[in-house]
């Protein structure tokens, strides 16, 4: 089981490709991996997306989207939905036509 907080901040994308393969050799191994990040590249890679806020502080702490990185990037009220549906598009893998489940 692996916590990373936040593990992007200072990497360069190609660092970051990187991590998102190592992670996923975890996942392969059916190791559980929980990431808190705010790099919608590595948020679009997830398996699953669970989107607090919506803000942080007093202001955050609300389930505001969960389901795949698809599923949030529909979402109405997930204010990361915009950034990851533009890192999906990317990688070439539209957002679903499914709703995020809130």
């Amino acid at each position: 089981f692996y916590v990373l907080d936040e593990p992007t901040t200072g990497l360069h994308m190609a660092d970051v490709a990187k991590l998102v393969s190592a992670l996923q050799r975890l996942v392969d191994r059916d190791d559980i991996v929980v990431v808190i990040e705010h790099n919608p590249d590595l948020i679009a890679s997830a398996d699953c997306v669970i989107d607090l806020g919506p803000e942080g502080g007093d202001q955050g702490g609300a389930l505001v989207a969960w389901g795949t990185p698809e599923q949030v990037a529909r979402s109405r009220e997930s204010r990361t939905a915009r950034y990851l549906g533009e890192a999906l598009k990317a990688k070439g893998e539209p957002a679903r036509r499914t709703a995020a489940r809130t």
